[in-house]
């Protein structure tokens, strides 16, 4: 009995330790203000001939229900602890004769899969500040790139030199725990450790560099946490 009694009790104390280890940060992150129109994208007539209908839009700010905005990089600024490297690598597709998805996260040293799935020639040019510079071709229903970025840093550029509207930005953050808004403006951060933590939500248009994000101070502890943020558009430049 007194075993028994013992083992049930290493379980609750087992269960208590892992639910305050392994916690969702959730919210959404909010536009203020009315962003620019955005523009048709000019399209050359290989990649035209793949949109039949609607054509395809810059992208500058996806705003969805209730003034969500989509593309938003939230993530915490810092984490002490231990983590493991990723296991899964992330996907950047080129369909359409544009980057899919449009924003990305990804862990350093997390493996990067650029694949074309157009019928026509892509240059894939990453350009980091931090990070080593890369410019190759690839073909239509060529191999897979693959590629890694060892050195944190929000945001890196990559662009197409055949397309030149082709872009897409990576976030590259030293831990897992990040999230890109989806088109509602909301977003999860899945398994975060109890702390205290600094929060950043950023977004290229509306903030440019890292260090105009907006950020709030969080607690988590052993339930899901929800923090909110509101990003204003950026008066026009004089």
């Amino acid at each position: 009995m007194i075993t028994t009694l013992k083992t049930l009790a290493g379980v609750l104390v087992l269960a208590s330790l892992t639910s305050t280890q392994a916690v969702d940060i959730t919210g959404k992150v909010s536009l203020k203000g009315t962003p620019p129109a955005e523009k048709d994208l000019p399209l050359d007539p290989a990649c035209g001939k793949l949109w039949a209908n609607e054509k395809p839009k810059t992208r500058f700010y996806v705003v969805g229900a209730e003034s969500g905005l989509g593309d938003a990089l939230v993530y915490l600024k810092k984490f002490d602890g231990k983590v493991q490297d990723p296991a899964k690598a992330a996907l950047l597709d080129q369909k359409g004769c544009e980057y899919s998805p449009y924003v990305l996260g990804v862990q350093t040293g997390q493996k990067i899969l650029i694949r074309n799935s157009d019928p026509v020639l892509h240059n894939v040019h990453g350009t980091p500040k931090l990070n080593k510079e890369f410019n190759l071709a690839q073909m239509a229903g060529g191999k897979d790139i693959e590629r890694s970025l060892d050195q944190p840093e929000v945001i890196v550029r990559f662009k197409c030199d055949v397309h030149p509207w082709m872009f897409a930005y990576i976030g590259v953050l030293p831990h897992p725990y990040f999230a890109v808004t989806d088109k509602d403006g909301k977003f999860k951060i899945e398994g975060v450790p109890a702390g205290k933590y600094t929060l950043v939500a950023f977004h290229r248009k509306a903030h440019g560099t890292e260090e105009k994000a907006v950020a709030q101070e969080i607690t988590v502890a052993d339930s899901a946490v929800s923090a909110n943020f509101t990003v204003e558009v950026p008066p026009p430049a004089q």
